[in-house]
């Protein structure tokens, strides 16, 4: 097990401050029939007039039971951004420190650095989009406080080696964010397995994908319980409304994602063969995720035809390493078919009919 000292990282501030506390921080069995006069909520119960729990500690529980982890390395956000968010303000001095990231990714990371007044330092994805670890390990100095590894990563689709990871998480010592937001579509084991063994590792995983509840915004981190207290120092007190932690929990006990992840696969092999068989498609890029990287003749061309028939897609051409690049999201059966038909008509139609 890696030994590091996790201490050295937090800012000095963060480290001095004391956290807020709320009326149900205080007071942790609000569940009980009692006369609650402690918060100054309205009294009138209409099912959401109380405070939720701030600690989210029954989704956490169910959470952690179908991952195998102790809901003491769980921390919940308002959507991966938020925890994201909190992982710099917990540890990147602004206007000093830097992070390193891997493009074409995530791009929340940069905004996010942005925001914090944190140096972004970039390094570029190999042409295979794997990690280039002898770069990053070189663009390292004393003030590189974190390195952002999307597996599998979004636009490209597939997963980081293992091995350029292992060599990453032993041989820098900062922070190492692993986000697997897309691990549920692969046949790959979550990094979730050796948490313990790296405690400068921090897992972020969200039911936006494959649990089917973007519109509830939950965001999930794993990591050593001494990063966690260190986040929960900072996160706002009600983070996680009481409506999408009732909604969440009702839904993982009676999970349908199994069955959908399955289909979303399906569909996805259905969709590359489909893809690799058009004449304007140059490349379809090997993908683990629930979305397809395509190579086209001309994106923007391709973008708009796709639109000019009712069907969006993201252009991701102002990302290094995907130029006139589409990615699709792969959708339902009846998606599925619908594009199907649609993309064999593309491949007769001429471009001077629809580019405007």
């Amino acid at each position: 097990m890696k030994v590091m000292n996790i201490q050295s990282l937090i800012r000095e501030n963060v480290k001095k401050m004391s956290p807020y506390s709320s009326a149900r921080d205080e007071f942790e069995q609000f569940t009980k029939p009692m006369i609650y006069l402690d918060a100054n909520e309205n009294p009138f119960t209409n099912g959401i007039n109380r405070y939720p729990d701030p600690q989210q500690r029954e989704l956490k529980a169910i959470i952690g039971d179908k991952n195998n982890v102790s809901k003491d390395a769980i921390l919940l956000g308002n959507g991966s951004d938020e925890v994201l968010d909190l992982i710099f303000r917990a540890f990147c001095e602004p206007n000093r420190d830097n992070i390193i990231t891997l493009p074409p990714t995530y791009g929340m990371y940069g905004v996010l650095a942005n925001i914090n007044a944190i140096q972004n330092r970039e390094v570029l994805l190999n042409e295979e989009f794997q990690p280039n670890v002898d770069a990053i390990l070189n663009a390292v100095d004393a003030n590189t406080k974190i390195i952002f590894l999307c597996s599998p990563n979004n636009p490209t689709g597939n997963s980081f080696s293992d091995s350029s990871v292992i060599k990453i998480l032993n041989q820098f010592k900062g922070l190492v964010v692993l986000d697997e937001a897309y691990i549920d579509f692969t046949e790959e084991e979550s990094w979730l397995s050796v948490l313990k063994d790296f405690p400068n590792l921090i897992i972020t995983q969200t039911l936006s994908k494959a649990y089917a509840m973007a519109g509830l915004r939950i965001g999930i981190l794993y990591a050593s319980r001494e990063i966690i207290l260190v986040l929960n120092k900072i996160k706002p007190p009600y983070n996680v409304n009481g409506l999408s932690q009732e909604t969440a929990i009702k839904k993982l006990n009676q999970s349908t994602m199994p069955a959908q992840v399955k289909k979303i696969i399906t569909e996805r092999k259905r969709l590359e063969t489909v893809l690799a068989r058009c004449s304007f498609v140059e490349k379809v890029f090997p993908s683990v995720a629930n979305f397809i990287l395509i190579k086209v003749d001309d994106a923007n061309f391709r973008y708009q035809q796709f639109l000019e028939n009712g069907i969006v897609v993201r252009n991701r051409s102002n990302q290094p390493l995907c130029e006139n690049c589409l990615r699709i999201s792969v959708g339902s059966k009846e998606e599925t078919e619908q594009i199907i038909e649609l993309l064999k008509t593309f491949n007769n139609a001429e471009k001077s009919t629809i580019y405007r």
